[in-house]
């Protein structure tokens, strides 16, 4: 199916959320349709709109083998709450004992190229296989959510993954998600509660001021607020090991 992706967002545009997610059941197949989730905030306020509107979607995440514990509880609570099953994706062995065995297991504090390295292999590899077989990406993105993704647009073609990405909650403001998420008792992680604004792998984020840019958590380390994104959601660039071994491109 090939859409007009101009006439397309802005019809969306005019839609609420729960339309938005509507429109993706009533246009692509339902098996070819994943919500992929974190477990932060806005994953879960998408992954309970889904569960009261077709019952059982098909959801997935990524486990880079570096999350928090609480992020592994709200999974759990997920599971429990809402009776589905959720696909994990896991990095490749082989990559992880190539990524690590010269420069060890926090290689990722040296240079941005190694963090971003560390980022493809453990998030962007498992992320293109998850995707492999789908036809319609779901995402929590916001353009709140940083500089870098103020221009993300409600849908997408993602030519790397060959999917259709979905980003209902685009327009939300931060206080829109969490009044959902209070008004529905939705599960969410424990580390907003501690001042975490942005939740990943543990050694990459912590807790920020009030004041501070609610990006800053991640990666605090780097200088170039730009470089602050994972990969998963952007495209372009080079990532090569150091051995020249293994060639990663993103």
């Amino acid at each position: 199916m090939q859409l007009d992706l101009e006439a397309t967002n802005a019809a969306l545009s005019r839609k609420n959320t729960l339309d938005v997610l509507s429109w993706c059941y009533e246009t692509f197949d339902r098996g070819g349709i994943k919500l992929s989730t974190s477990f932060g905030a806005e994953g879960m306020v998408l992954l309970h709109m889904l569960v009261q509107l077709v019952g059982k979607p098909r959801v997935f995440t990524v486990d880079t083998g570096r999350n928090f514990q609480q992020t592994y509880d709200v999974w759990q609570r997920a599971i429990e709450r809402y009776g589905i099953d959720i696909e994990t994706w896991y990095p490749d062995p082989a990559d992880i004992n190539e990524l690590t065995r010269t420069q060890g297991p926090n290689m990722f504090y040296a240079s941005v190229a190694n963090r971003k390295r560390c980022c493809y292999v453990r998030k962007v590899k498992p992320l293109k296989r998850a995707l492999e077989h789908a036809d319609v990406w779901i995402t929590g993105l916001r353009r709140g959510q940083s500089s870098s993704r103020a221009g993300v647009d409600l849908l997408s073609y993602v030519e790397e993954y060959g999917v259709y990405k979905v980003c209902p909650l685009v327009q939300w403001r931060e206080v829109n998600v969490w009044e959902y998420v209070r008004n529905n008792d939705v599960p969410y992680n424990a580390l907003y509660d501690e001042g975490y604004p942005t939740i990943g792998c543990a050694p990459c984020c912590r807790a920020v001021g009030r004041a501070q840019d609610i990006r800053s958590g991640r990666w605090w380390w780097e200088q170039d607020r730009q470089s602050k994104e994972c990969g998963i959601h952007i495209s372009g660039g080079r990532v090569e090991s150091s051995s020249g071994n293994v060639n990663f491109t993103i």
